[in-house]
């Protein structure tokens, strides 16, 4: 694969740029070490394209997991403790289930990574909410967020975002200031 197109969120290119070289290196190296033809494995059963063979999201997934696993990144888990306090009197909710977590994809040297070929809500969030939550959490200083690039996402099934979309997203809400450094990458086959 090929990064395609480069955003640069809050001065995140300029910051992982001159503080994370070697670990925008590695990401370099995994992104262009994912054969994409691989992955186009999915046969389409939807209305607009039947019997077209798509990429497969959870097969890209899984490619990036193993580039990113094998140079020492790790997925990081926190457990979720919700607060309970804030229903009113007359609600009585049942046992909230134990096992609630957090996670982002990969994180070294408090770099979190996050690789999103799916829905669109999932970009913004983790941009906006999750890297935010993880660096208050302790565990990052900088994100990367990886997405298809349009004509990528095209090649999958339909509602998948892709990067062009999130960085007029992004660039239409603007700064805030809780958001951290974040580089988006947009990647092509």
């Amino acid at each position: 694969m090929m990064i395609a197109g480069i955003y640069s969120f809050n001065g995140g290119r300029k910051v992982i740029e001159s503080k994370y070289g070697d670990e925008l290196d590695q990401v370099k190296q995994i992104i262009a070490g994912v054969d994409s033809s691989q992955h186009k494995t999915k046969t389409s059963r939807e209305k607009t394209m039947p019997g077209r063979q798509l990429y497969s999201p959870p097969a890209l997934n899984k490619a990036f997991k193993r580039g990113f696993e094998n140079l020492g990144w790790r997925n990081r888990r926190v457990m979720c403790q919700y607060p309970v306090q804030y229903y009113t009197a007359e609600y009585q909710p049942s046992p909230l289930s134990s096992g609630a977590f957090r996670d982002m994809d990969f994180v070294k040297n408090r770099v979190g990574i996050e690789v999103q070929f799916g829905k669109y809500a999932f970009m913004v969030y983790n941009v906006c909410a999750k890297m935010t939550i993880f660096n208050k959490l302790d565990f990052i200083d900088v994100g990367i967020e990886i997405v298809p690039v349009k004509e990528f996402a095209a090649e999958m099934s339909s509602g998948v975002s892709y990067f062009e979309q999130f960085v007029w997203d992004l660039e239409q809400r603007g700064v805030c200031n809780i958001d951290i450094p974040v580089l988006i990458l947009g990647v092509a086959a």
